[in-house]
């Protein structure tokens, strides 16, 4: 099987699904190089010693010609892979949309390429995201792309790109899309490795820094565990049923929460005041541009950082999960509640130190 992404905070997860859950697999891991650190040393923290002998690690980036590798390289992977994962992305909101494109459509591009020179290729997931949804409101079906919907931001729109060219390859590749929503620690233990989305405003609001919240308090957060969703990834791979769909892993309508439940719990575990909501509208147009002028030192920097995460307490949409309760509700791959492991999620944010410092395994 060949896995990109595989250094990422949720490819590093499946990887350790495959290797559990696929004893006979072989995997190959492309892994970008980078500066002081070679691709096989970025990957022993996730392989570790016993599975060496099963993954070949590969030296390349998807974004550039023929993903990086030299022909030998190509012409064995043609030969003998049977299965790929692409999980590499950028995820970033600031990039331009020259540098997302490069990454999140070209990539993808390029990878669907070597794709189509696998001589018994069974299968190719695509990890994309469900808010290629962009700023569309109510319910979010699986076999829904382009709307006409506005995005927020140049990963959501990339991001829906890309779909779109995974969709036109369908007729002569073997694909699943696959959708997850905002992914954050394992519902078991709360352990993460990326501190972003949810992260961000979590910490912030501990701290006191701020509690002014521009948004509405029955915003939907639909929240998925990396657990949940490296099983999903690692079961629709292999299963035949799920080629050709589009398959939303997500909390969906039973399992998601609103920011004031989650803000109210957060309030109650932090001890600190619940927030206070303000139109987004009259935030933007009169208070911040007053607030940029008062604030200065970390409430300032707070304020400016702030920006990427505006449209987030605004969503209104929730996404349907008919195609993942079919698949994967009958080998029991089910999303928990958010609510059923936030308060894990916290705990490992304040042991931590918001990822400072290492938490010894339970």
């Amino acid at each position: 099987m060949l896995v990109t992404g595989a250094t990422g905070f949720l490819g590093a997860q499946v990887v350790r699904e495959l290797l559990q859950r696929q004893p006979s697999a072989r995997l190959a891991l492309l892994i970008r190089p980078r500066a002081g650190q070679a691709p096989a040393q970025r990957a022993e923290s996730i392989v570790g010693a016993a599975n060496a002998e099963r993954v070949r690690i590969l030296a390349g980036d998807v974004s550039e010609p023929g993903c990086g590798l030299d022909a030998a390289t190509r012409q064995r992977i043609g030969a003998e892979a049977t299965r790929v994962i692409h999980c590499a992305a950028t995820v970033r909101f600031d990039h331009s949309l020259e540098q997302a494109r490069q990454m999140n459509v070209d990539g993808t591009r390029k990878v669907l390429d070597l794709a189509a020179s696998m001589r018994s290729l069974r299968s190719l997931a695509y990890v994309g995201t469900a808010y290629v949804a962009g700023e569309r409101e109510g319910l979010i079906r699986e076999d829904e792309l382009d709307a006409g919907q506005h995005f927020r931001n140049t990963y959501e729109q990339t991001k829906a790109e890309a779909e779109a060219l995974v969709r036109s390859r369908t007729g002569s590749l073997p694909c699943v899309i696959l959708r997850p929503s905002i992914i954050v620690g394992d519902s078991r233990t709360g352990v993460t490795s990326s501190f972003k989305m949810l992260y961000w405003p979590l910490k912030i609001y501990s701290r006191r820094l701020w509690r002014t919240v521009p948004g509405f308090p029955d915003a939907v957060l639909d929240i998925v565990p990396v657990d949940y969703v490296a099983k999903a990834v690692a079961q629709l791979a292999f299963d035949e049923g799920a080629l050709g769909s589009t398959v939303h892993l997500c909390a969906g309508p039973r399992g998601s929460a609103t920011i004031e439940r989650v803000a109210k719990r957060a309030a109650e575990y932090f001890k600190v005041r619940e927030p206070r909501y303000v139109d987004p509208k009259i935030f933007f147009a009169a208070i911040r541009p007053l607030l940029s002028l008062a604030l200065w030192g970390r409430k300032r920097r707070v304020l400016i950082d702030g920006r990427a995460y505006r449209d987030y307490f605004t969503m209104r949409m929730q996404f349907d999960t008919t195609n993942a309760e079919r698949l994967l509700g009958p080998v029991g791959i089910v999303p928990p509640p958010v609510m059923d492991y936030l308060d894990r999620l916290l705990h490992y944010c304040v042991a931590s130190d918001w990822g400072r410092k290492e938490v010894p395994a339970q």
